[in-house]
């Protein structure tokens, strides 16, 4: 046994494993410059710059008149778009297809994960689309917002998040965890095509605003991000190949790409014009089925992003992999005759005595 291997003195004794013992795994997450620490500093980032701009989207599209009009306009402008309309209206049967692509979606997270043994990774998959369903309820039901009441005087149930694509995006993001490393690329691009389908379904049939699709997108990145941080808090992550998955990928993150790019540039270019809506009915249906088509681009287009956000966040980073070998370096490393470049076993040098206390 390596002497960077013993029990803790008083501590509960656990199981060894060879070249991985039960605190390694800890201690070189920690070191700085390490594998597992990058991974975890810019995964972290991606997830306070969602919540951010999430808080962002909040503040402009609920807690504001200007943003309560655009989005009902975009909700009301789906009866003025012919395209929508004649799609709905020839097409009953999206509702169900829709709800069926949902579940059939859960199954097959669950069953990839449970066919390639990867139960603890299945484990945090599904415990992060959970985690963001219940943040997406808890903001539909307590996130201050002015009563808004229907025609009849009901109060009118909050949409923001959509829970729909909150479902659906979280599927899509959680196949990066269960998926083999070579076709992350394909599965998870793939994955958040189809969560973009869901949602523009969602907006067409006037069941969300696009901000609600779009704060669902926002949710569902931040806590995939925080879940790989916490694994790469814990040296689960392991570096991957340069290569890997990039060419198969490209037939699902090239589309992706190019939705993300057309919807954003589409949307901002279309939302200073439909913003500028009167305070006041009666409105143009050419102002209104344009408030609507912007909305569309800028959901999909932040749907799609948190996608490729994701996988930009997890390049060259195999969370099936064994935790990169740690590289020491300084005065005492040296001291103790290590060669200056080797890569080390374990996080301590052989003929030093540490202890973990």
């Amino acid at each position: 046994m390596a002497s960077y291997d013993r029990f803790r003195a008083g501590g509960s004794p656990r199981p060894l494993k060879t070249g991985r013992t039960w605190w390694y795994a800890a201690v070189a997450a920690e070191a700085p410059g390490s594998f597992s620490t990058r991974v975890r500093t810019r995964t972290r980032h991606g997830c306070l710059g969602a919540v951010l701009v999430l808080t962002v989207v909040y503040a402009g599209l609920v807690l504001t008149a200007t943003g309560r009009r655009w989005g009902d306009a975009a909700v009301t402008g789906r009866r003025a778009d012919t395209a929508a309309v004649t799609l709905l209206r020839e097409h009953p049967s999206l509702a169900g297809l829709t709800t069926l692509s949902l579940v059939l979606g859960g199954v097959l997270l669950l069953a990839t994960g449970i066919v390639r043994k990867r139960y603890a990774l299945t484990g945090t998959a599904v415990g992060a689309v959970v985690i963001a369903l219940a943040l997406t309820g808890l903001l539909q039901r307590y996130a201050p917002r002015p009563r808004l009441l229907d025609p009849g005087g009901a109060l009118v149930p909050s949409g923001f998040p959509s829970a729909q694509t909150t479902l659906a995006l979280g599927i899509a993001l959680g196949l990066a965890f269960v998926v083999p490393y070579r076709l992350r690329g394909l599965a998870v691009g793939a994955g958040t095509l189809w969560a973009v389908a869901v949602s523009a379904y969602t907006i067409a049939a006037g069941r969300h605003r696009p901000g609600d699709v779009i704060a669902a997108a926002l949710v569902v990145l931040a806590v995939h991000s925080g879940c790989v941080a916490f694994l790469a808090r814990k040296g689960r992550v392991g570096p991957g190949a340069r290569r890997a998955h990039g060419v198969p990928g490209l037939a699902a993150t090239l589309p992706l790409a190019l939705v993300a790019a057309a919807g954003l540039g589409a949307g901002i270019w279309l939302l200073g014009t439909t913003l500028s809506l009167p305070a006041t009915a009666p409105y143009d249906p050419a102002e209104l089925r344009l408030a609507h088509r912007c909305g569309q681009a800028l959901a999909a287009g932040v749907v799609a992003t948190a996608g490729l956000v994701l996988l930009a966040l997890l390049r060259r980073v195999d969370l099936d992999g064994a935790p990169a070998p740690y590289r020491l370096g300084g005065p005492f490393v040296e001291a103790a005759g290590a060669p200056p470049d080797a890569e080390l076993v374990g996080p301590f040098t052989e003929d030093l005595d540490h202890e973990i206390s």
